[in-house]
This record gives structure tokens, sequence and C-alpha cells, in this order.
């Protein structure tokens, strides 16, 4: 299993990122988690097989229609990362 950490940048907010995020993690049986951050950002935990992982990361430098994603910070995460959100299953947590 693969765990990456997003953190993205740009018109990511009043969008439907988070729902957007969840829709396609879910579809592509991925664990994880998202959320809006309060400095405008949107924050994310991707967990799953590698290559399902890179095509989710590939799709969020573009989201849904409406955002905008000017920058997007990749890390590798421990499944600990998975702990505030689904280990299971992809969620969409409040802001933080």
């Amino acid at each position: 299993m693969q765990v990456r950490h997003l953190t993205l940048t740009g018109r990511v907010q009043g969008v439907g990122y988070r729902q957007w995020c969840a829709f396609e993690a879910g579809r592509r049986g991925l664990a994880g988690w998202v959320r809006n951050r309060a400095s405008g950002a949107v924050e994310a935990v991707i967990a799953g097989p590698a290559d399902e992982v890179a095509a989710m990361v590939e799709a969020c430098r573009s989201g849904p229609a409406g955002a905008r994603v000017d920058d997007i910070l990749v890390h590798e995460a421990s499944q600990t990362a998975l702990a505030a959100g689904g280990r299971d299953r992809f969620t969409v947590l409040p802001t933080a």
C-alpha cells in the first residue's frame, strides 16, 4: 500500500473539490481523507495500490470543473496519516 499526503492551493475551495476528491477516490477503491484548511488550501491523504494512488494524484492536479490548482505538494506518508479519517474508505473531514 502506498500513502501520499497532498496539499493543494489555488481556487480549490467553494468549487466542490472535497466531494469530487471523495468520489474519485471511492471510484478507484482508495482509502484516506480530504479536508479544507483555514488557509484556503485543500489537504488530502490518499492510500491504496501505487498505480491508483499515482493516477489519483495526477487527477488532483486539475480537480473538478471550476477548480484551479496552482500548486500541489505531494509527500510520502505512513499509514498513521490515515488515523484522522478512514483506513478502509475515503472520508470528507471538517475544515481544520
